[in-house]
């Protein structure tokens, strides 16, 4: 009986180790289920610079420097990219919400990912953005802008530059309710909204960025290991300038 007891008293203790093992600070980044999460500052909604000026300012940046972004600062960037504005749960559709930028028919067909090399306080890596929890999953755990130079015909500017916004697109999000026309026409004009967000808030920041077309798609979508269904639209380098 007595030694009944101590093994049952022993295997708690290991289950309760586990428990307390797996949990994290997500501010600082935390491993659920092999996959390094962190969790975005909150985006601020009263910048220093206005709408006006910001458009004034924009500019197609392509020369970096080596100086890191901040979280906050990333997290500014991706929230005026697609970050949540009106949260509507539990509506598959939406995945979260309606947001800062407007998508046919509420469809929202993108994903966003971005490749970091030098961000203060997060790993290099590959993450998605969750916009509905205003966070990074990791996909990718190591620096991959090399290679994504490479898949982009060489442009320098993406070795260089901290981080790469990248767009992909689930057409079928649109195809289904709108055929051909959504693909041929729709999700352009939605990435054109998107992408000058990035590049009005890029300029509020002080920072720069260049949307990139110009790429092979099979070797981008090799690189960021994309599911079969995305299809990558286009590439943003972030950095000071």
């Amino acid at each position: 009986m007595k030694r009944t007891i101590l093994t049952k008293t022993a295997l708690l203790m290991v289950l309760l180790f586990a428990i307390t093992s797996c949990r994290g600070n997500n501010e600082a980044g935390s491993s659920i289920n092999e996959q390094m999460i962190y969790v975005l500052p909150t985006p601020s909604l009263d910048g220093e610079m206005s709408v006006e000026r910001a458009l004034a300012n924009r500019r197609s940046r392509r020369d970096f420097t080596n100086e890191a972004l901040t979280k906050a600062e990333l997290s500014q960037i991706l929230w005026a990219a697609y970050g949540i504005t009106q949260p509507i749960p539990n509506h598959p559709a939406l995945r979260g919400g309606l947001r800062t930028a407007p998508s046919a028919g509420a469809m929202f067909p993108f994903e966003i990912y971005v490749a970091i090399g030098n961000i203060e306080g997060i790993e290099a890596g590959v993450y998605k953005y969750d916009s509905e929890h205003h966070r990074l999953i990791r996909t990718i755990a190591r620096d991959v802008r090399t290679e994504l130079d490479e898949a982009s015909w060489g442009q320098r500017m993406i070795r260089s530059a901290p981080v790469t916004v990248i767009y992909t697109a689930v057409f079928s999000r649109m195809t289904g309710r709108y055929g051909a026309r959504g693909r041929e026409r729709y999700v352009a004009m939605d990435l054109g909204h998107s992408a000058q967000n990035i590049y009005l808030q890029a300029e509020a920041l002080g920072l720069g960025t260049c949307a990139i077309g110009a790429f092979q798609d099979e070797s981008v979508s090799r690189v960021l290991q994309l599911p079969s269904e995305e299809e990558p639209l286009y590439l943003m380098p972030i950095g000071r300038y």
